[in-house]
């Protein structure tokens, strides 16, 4: 007895090869709203940033982090910590400070018992500082203690453990495109402050070229 094997038809394989184009299609697109949301997110940040600080100054006359009266202003002002508060218009302390004293730091429980942000107010909690859409924390500093040298501002805010990829989409969306130039700028993660920006093209002078893969920090003057 003979057994005849059939096999696909030509009409067949066309059709798998559409369905599995349309689902590589819809999973390369999927993932273009993932990137395009985290994008969004991290511009977030940096747009309500001001948004704190401008609604404290509003209610207090005051620059959060740097309130000398914090402990008369806010809601909850028992907690209000702020003994180095020096109430001079500045925001002393390095953006990603660790010290519970420094203005910086301090800046997130002003800004949160003044219902202006959410988060923890005691600043001894495990998620007291803020994080970004990767996980990175998130600072603020004035512009004299600036992280990247020539980056200009009254403050200046960071984000950090940003790929590449994002930054520069990141830079386009919120300044001139190239993250070493602007208003916003971008700097290796594991870089010191008062660092030289990387760019996303070459022969600009600059000390590197982002790569899309790698963590960076991404820092905006306001």
């Amino acid at each position: 007895m003979k057994y005849h094997q059939k096999g696909f038809t030509l009409v067949e394989i066309a059709i798998v090869l559409v369905i599995i184009g349309l689902l590589l299609g819809g999973v390369l697109k999927g993932q273009e709203l993932i990137n395009s949301a985290k994008v969004k997110n991290f511009a977030t940040d940096f747009r309500n940033i001001p948004l704190f600080i401008y609604g404290y100054q509003d209610k207090y006359k005051a620059l959060p982090g740097d309130d000398s009266a914090a402990s008369t202003h806010v809601t909850g002002a028992a907690t209000a910590t702020c003994s180095n508060c020096l109430g001079n218009g500045v925001i002393n302390g390095a953006w990603n400070t660790t010290t519970a004293t420094d203005e910086s730091f301090l800046f997130w429980q002003h800004v949160r018992l003044a219902g202006l942000a959410a988060g923890p107010t005691v600043t001894t909690a495990a998620d007291y500082v803020p994080k970004n859409a990767d996980g990175g924390i998130i600072g603020i500093t004035s512009g004299s203690s600036t992280p990247i040298t020539g980056l200009r501002g009254s403050y200046v805010v960071c984000s950090q453990g940003i790929l590449g990829k994002f930054a520069k989409q990141l830079d386009i969306t919120m300044d001139d495109g190239n993250t070493a130039t602007g208003s916003m700028q971008t700097m290796a993660t594991q870089a010191a402050n008062q660092t030289t920006a990387v760019s996303p093209v070459p022969n600009t002078g600059t000390t590197g070229l982002i790569d899309d893969a790698s963590s960076y920090t991404v820092c905006m003057g306001l």
